[in-house]
């Protein structure tokens, strides 16, 4: 249908994808220890609203200009490798409330507007500025619309829909599985301070390589 091939071989792929842990697994992670379940699941929604752009982007050529571009590209890397750095930082400086059990379940409870606001955009741009994915759509995608087809764009859109609506299963159910670890240690500040240390760790040794990663 509008000129897609081997459709089956393309959700595997997504799928292994989405297993594979990336910058997006380790932020939804993180949230989810930080903060508890609504804030994981708030940083997927982000994430997916992330791959709309890279959806929309690789079906209107945006996408292939970037990765095409030595600059651009390298501009990509080294901003989204700063800023999972900075994030990374900032979990592993940020550690629970010396109040104890009452702050820690404070912490995973459900926020207010503002800070939920915040996690999805956090989530959003850690999507966006991850060159990965940006070569992921560029050199994945074409692979399963034939190019005789006549709607090509709709075709893209189309594939962009079945991973975004992937994605965001499976982020979900780690963010589920993240925030349900996170509320059987609110009674233990120091375990998930360590937790907190850990992923944030994480995060700066994914932003290093992504940093140090050749085109």
């Amino acid at each position: 249908m509008f000129g897609i091939t081997h459709f089956p071989f393309f959700v595997v792929a997504v799928f292994l994808l989405n297993v594979t842990p990336g910058p997006d697994t380790a932020y939804i992670v993180g949230r989810s220890v930080a903060q508890g379940r609504g804030a994981g699941l708030m940083s997927a929604l982000g994430i997916s609203a992330g791959c709309c752009v890279h959806t929309l982007a690789c079906a209107f050529g945006l996408t292939a200009l970037i990765a095409a571009s030595a600059a651009a590209f390298t501009v990509v890397k080294i901003v989204g490798a700063f800023y999972l750095m900075y994030l990374g930082v900032r979990l592993i400086f940020t550690g629970p409330s010396k109040k104890g059990t009452d702050a820690a379940r404070q912490a995973s409870a459900p926020a207010a507007p503002k800070p939920l606001r915040q996690l999805f955009v956090q989530g959003f741009w850690t999507n966006v500025l991850n060159p990965k994915v940006v070569l992921f759509f560029v050199s994945f995608f074409p692979q399963f619309v034939a190019a005789e087809s006549e709607h090509n764009t709709l075709a893209f859109l189309m594939l962009g829909a079945v991973f975004i609506a992937m994605s965001a299963v499976w982020n979900s159910f780690v963010a589920w599985i993240a925030g349900s670890v996170t509320q059987r240690l609110g009674g233990k500040p120091g375990v998930k301070k360590w937790l907190d240390r850990v992923v944030g760790s994480a995060f700066v040794g994914l932003g290093l390589k992504l940093a140090t990663a050749q085109h």
